[in-house]
C-alpha cells in the first residue's frame, strides 16, 4: 500500500478508474447486452494497461509534495480523469460526441448530476456506469478534503482556523502543508472508504427490501452518498419503494451536512459536542423553518380552493416539501413525488427560486455537497447576531470561548469573501452564458446549478423545466468550466493563482 502511494497521484486514479469499468462490463454481460460488455471491458483492459505502464515508468520519480502540485493534481482529476471515462461511454451511446461524453463524465465525476440524455436512450449499465462515476466522484471529494485541503485552509477549514487560505492546517496530525501527502491520503483512505462504501450498501439492501429494481436502489444508493442526483429512472416517482424509498433516502442524506457525521470528522479540530455541530444546527433550522412557511403558503392556498379537510394531501404535501428542501439543501436534487402534491392541494405554484437558494448554500464542509456551505452561513449568522447584540449593549465582550469569537471575526470576514467570489463567480457565468444566446433566467439557473453542483435544479427552478440537452456546444464547454470550479471551489483556485505557490 505504502509503495502504492508514492506513485503520481494521477497514475492511481487511472488505475482506480479502469478497474471501476469492470462493474458495468459484468451487469450488461449478466443482463446480455454483449456489445456494451465487450467495449467496458476492453476500454477497462486498456487503461489499466496504461496505466501499468505509466507507474512503471514513473516508480523512480520523487513524487512531489508541494500545495502547488496537490492542487494541480485536483484540477487535472475533475478535467482530465473524465476522458477516461467517456471513452466506453462514446462507444456504448449511438450518435453522440466525445465532447458530449466526456461532459456528461464531467458532470458525474463532480457530483453534478446534469445530464444531456433523456433516461429512455441509455442502457442499463450506462445508467450504472453514470452512478458510478458519480460515487467515485463523491469518495475523492471526501478524501481529498480532508487529506489535502484541510491542511491548506481550503474548502471551508479557513473559517474555522481564521488563517489565510493555502497556508496552515486544521487538522489533527496533518503536519501542514509540508508533510508527506501520501501518508495523509492512505490515513483517510482506511478511515474513509469502508465507512463509505458500507454506508451505500446499507441504503442498497434497504431500498431493495423497500421494493426498488436492483439497478435503480444502486443508482439512488450511489447518488444518495456521493451527492449526485443521478437516477436511471427520470426521479424517484418511477421506483417500486415509494415514500418508504423517499424516507430512507432522506436518512443518509443527512450524511451530507456535517463532516463529523463521518469517521474523519473526528481529525478536525473543533472540540465541540455532536448536538453543538453549527452545520447541523443550521440545517435543522433551515430544514425545519423552510418547510414550515411553505407548508403556511400552500395552507393558505388551500382555504381558497376548499381543500383544507383534505388531511391525507395535507401530509404528504408537508413530506414532500421537507424531502426536497433537504435534498437541495445537500445539492442532491431529488424531487420528491409529493412535491407536486403540494402544488396540486393548494392549487400554487411552487417556488423554484427557494429551491435554487437553498442549493447555493450548500451542506457541509468536507461532505460530498457542493454550494457555499452551511458553516460559512453559520459565521455570517454569528457575525450578524454579535453585531445587533453590539447595538444594543456597546461595550459588552462576547463569550462563548475563543473558537466561537474566532469564528465570528476572522471566519466571517474570510466567509464573506468567499461568498462575494462565489456571486461574482455566478455573475461571470451568466454574462458567458447570455453571450450564447440564453435569456436572463435560463443563465441564471443554469449558472447556479453548475456552480453549487446540482444539475437537477434547472429542471424545477423556471416555470418551463429547463434541460442540459438544449445548450450549444458554447454554453455547454462554459457549464463544464463552472462545474469544475464549483466543485474546486474559487478559493482554491485563487490559491494555486498565489505567486507563492510557484516559487522552489
Amino acid at each position: 500500500m505504502t509503495r502504492l502511494l508514492q506513485l503520481p497521484f494521477f497514475v492511481i486514479l487511472i488505475g482506480v478508474g479502469s478497474l471501476a469499468m469492470y462493474v458495468p462490463a459484468a451487469h450488461a454481460f449478466v443482463v446480455r447486452n454483449y456489445f456494451v460488455s465487450r467495449i467496458f471491458f476492453y476500454g477497462g483492459t486498456l487503461f489499466f494497461l496504461l496505466a501499468v505502464l505509466l507507474a512503471v515508468a514513473t516508480a523512480a520519480n520523487r513524487p512531489s509534495r508541494g500545495p502547488r502540485n496537490q492542487l494541480l493534481a485536483l484540477v487535472g482529476a475533475y478535467t482530465l480523469l473524465p476522458l477516461l471515462f467517456a471513452v466506453p461511454f462514446r462507444e456504448a451511446v449511438i450518435d453522440t460526441t466525445l465532447f458530449n461524453a466526456w461532459w456528461e463524465m464531467v458532470s458525474s465525476f463532480t457530483t453534478t448530476g446534469a445530464t444531456l440524455y433523456v433516461p429512455e436512450r441509455l442502457s442499463g449499465s450506462l445508467h450504472l456506469w453514470r452512478a458510478l462515476v458519480g460515487w467515485m466522484g463523491g469518495f475523492f471529494v471526501l478524501l481529498t478534503a480532508i487529506s489535502v485541503l484541510a491542511p491548506m485552509n481550503l474548502g471551508g477549514f479557513e473559517v474555522l482556523s481564521g488563517a489565510q487560505a493555502g497556508q496552515g492546517a486544521v487538522v489533527a496530525g496533518a503536519g501542514g502543508p509540508a508533510s508527506d501527502p501520501s501518508g495523509r491520503l492512505k490515513r483517510y483512505f482506511v478511515t474513509l472508504f469502508p465507512a463509505y462504501a458500507g454506508l451505500t450498501l446499507i441504503l442498497w439492501v434497504a431500498l431493495l427490501i423497500a421494493g426498488d429494481r436492483p439497478l435503480t436502489a444502486a443508482c439512488h444508493a450511489m447518488s444518495t452518498l456521493a451527492t449526485s442526483g443521478i437516477t436511471p429512472t427520470g426521479g424517484l416517482g418511477k421506483t417500486g419503494s415509494g415514500v418508504a424509498g423517499e424516507f430512507l433516502i432522506f436518512l443518509f442524506l443527512i450524511f451530507g451536512l456535517s463532516r463529523r457525521l463521518y469517521p474523519s470528522g473526528r481529525a478536525v479540530v473543533t472540540g465541540r459536542a455532536l448536538i453543538e455541530d453549527p452545520e447541523l444546527r443550521m440545517a435543522t433550522l433551515l430544514v425545519t423553518l423552510v418547510p414550515a412557511l411553505l407548508f403556511l403558503r400552500h395552507w393558505v392556498g388551500a382555504l381558497e380552493v376548499n381543500e383544507v379537510k383534505d388531511t391525507v394531501a395535507a401530509i404528504r404535501a408537508l413530506w414532500g416539501t421537507v424531502f426536497t428542501v433537504l435534498s437541495f439543501l445537500t445539492t442532491t436534487g431529488f424531487e420528491s413525488t409529493d412535491w407536486a402534491e403540494a402544488r396540486d392541494w393548494s392549487g400554487l405554484e411552487t417556488p423554484g427560486l427557494i429551491l435554487a437558494g437553498l442549493a447555493v448554500i450548500g451542506g457541509g464542509v468536507a461532505t460530498t455537497a457542493g454550494g457555499v456551505k452551511l458553516l460559512r452561513v453559520y459565521a455570517l449568522y454569528r457575525h450578524g447576531e454579535r453585531e445587533i447584540e453590539r447595538l444594543v449593549h456597546p461595550s459588552s465582550i462576547g463569550g462563548a470561548g475563543a473558537q466561537a469569537r474566532q469564528l465570528r471575526r476572522r471566519g466571517a470576514q474570510i466567509a464573506w469573501i468567499f461568498f462575494m467570489l462565489f456571486a461574482l463567480s455566478i455573475a461571470v457565468t451568466m454574462l458567458a452564458l447570455s453571450l450564447t444566446g440564453l435569456d436572463f433566467e435560463a443563465s441564471t439557473i443554469f449558472s447556479v446549478a453548475a456552480l453549487s453542483t446540482t444539475g437537477p435544479l434547472a429542471a424545477v427552478t423556471a416555470a418551463q423545466p429547463l434541460s442540459w440537452a438544449e445548450l450549444d456546444t458554447a454554453a455547454r464547454a462554459i457549464a463544464v468550466v463552472a462545474m469544475v470550479l464549483g466543485r474546486l471551489e474559487t478559493l482554491a483556485i485563487i490559491a494555486l493563482l498565489n505567486p507563492e505557490f510557484w516559487r522552489n
